[in-house]
């Protein structure tokens, strides 16, 4: 008996596991987004506070943002408008609030777009490589490859979001420190906010992006100058 084809929702699904697993080489762990800044401080010190910083940048922070470039990243790339494409690209690259957060953005998008253009290659990055010759932004990276591999926008975006707050957990377990369950914990409850971001960001103009998490830009900056430091960011 033969082995039955993948359906198209299954390849889609196969290429999210394998873009944003903690094993696909853009040195994710290496970035804290400021949490680590934070943690020093006391702002950040349990589960709880954990979970509510994570969920702040999800819905009016850093996370946000890379949603709403995500989402236009996609829709210019899925429709072939390479104008668009260019606009939403150098936008998410000069959007970065400090040094820190540019690197994290640009560093991952770089290597995301360097290694995904040799195991998975499409013309949708070829084409973003002919329309802007900067650093490449980790959410567009992510969102041009999976409208080139027609991964529909909504679980692209979705997943995108959940591997975001992945990392951002991982890296309060490590510092904080939590346990393994409170991690899992933190995760399920992000799992409503993720949904209603990812349903909402695609209807926002690109000239409407921006948020209110400042005390995140400024861990950012502090974290520059932090005397011990595990994480880049």
């Amino acid at each position: 008996m033969g082995m039955a084809m993948p359906t198209e929702t299954e390849r889609a699904l196969y290429r999210l596991m394998s873009w944003l697993s903690p094993s696909y080489p853009v040195g994710a762990f290496s970035y804290s987004h400021g949490i680590e800044w934070v943690v020093e401080t006391g702002t950040v010190h349990d589960a709880d506070t954990l979970r509510g910083w994570v969920e702040r940048l999800l819905v009016q922070g850093g996370g946000w943002n890379d949603a709403i470039f995500f989402a236009h990243a996609w829709q210019a790339a899925h429709e072939g408008d390479d104008e668009a494409l260019g606009r939403v690209a150098e936008l998410a690259a000069a959007f970065a609030t400090s040094r820190e957060r540019r690197l994290e953005t640009c560093a991952q998008g770089d290597a995301f777009v360097s290694v995904t253009e040799r195991a998975w290659p499409c013309d949708a990055l070829a084409r973003l490589r002919s329309v802007w010759d900067g650093r490449v932004a980790y959410p567009v990276a992510v969102a041009v490859t999976a409208a080139g591999h027609d991964v529909p926008l909504t679980p692209a975006l979705t997943a995108t979001l959940h591997a975001y707050a992945a990392n951002l957990i991982s890296a309060g377990v490590r510092l904080i420190p939590l346990g393994q369950t409170d991690a899992q914990r933190i995760g399920a409850a992000l799992m409503e906010p993720i949904g209603t971001v990812a349903a909402r960001a695609p209807s926002i103009p690109l000239d409407d992006v921006g948020g209110m998490a400042v005390l995140s830009d400024i861990a950012s900056m502090r974290h520059e100058t932090q005397c011990t430091r595990l994480f880049r960011t």
